[in-house]
């Protein structure tokens, strides 16, 4: 198996609903998502997938819809002002941790039709939770 892995910076906040440590207010990361895409065959470059290719697909998603957004589960009391006063949130219905985030960046790059094979997400320095496909 070849396998190629590219790495995708981007800042987020988030807080976690019924948690009882620090998360549970509104803060944010920088946070950095270790894509790799695994695969049998090598295209005619000698390449799985070209860098610049992972990028496009994933990158330009995160700007859109992760990038400085605030990432908050659909209960969260918070919405309707942050609403109000305009800013970007991004809805799940899950509580937005680590682990949730990397499955969301997983499925993307999946439904897009790429063999992904686990995404990482570092949410600090010394912090990370990874999703895969097994």
């Amino acid at each position: 198996m070849y396998r190629v892995t590219k790495s995708i910076s981007f800042c987020y906040g988030h807080r976690l609903l019924d948690y009882d440590g620090k998360c549970r207010h509104l803060h944010g990361h920088n946070a950095r998502a270790i894509i790799t895409l695994e695969g049998e065959t090598l295209d005619e470059q000698g390449m799985l997938y070209d860098f610049n290719e992972i990028r496009g697909l994933v990158k330009d998603w995160i700007d859109a819809e992760l990038d400085h957004n605030m990432l908050l589960h659909r209960d969260d009391p918070i919405l309707p002002a942050l609403r109000e006063a305009g800013e970007r949130v991004y809805v799940v219905d899950w509580n937005p941790t680590a682990e949730n985030i990397a499955r969301m960046i997983f499925e993307h790059i999946a439904a897009a039709g790429y063999p992904v094979k686990d995404v990482t997400l570092w949410e600090t320095e010394t912090c990370y939770a990874s999703y895969s496909s097994r």
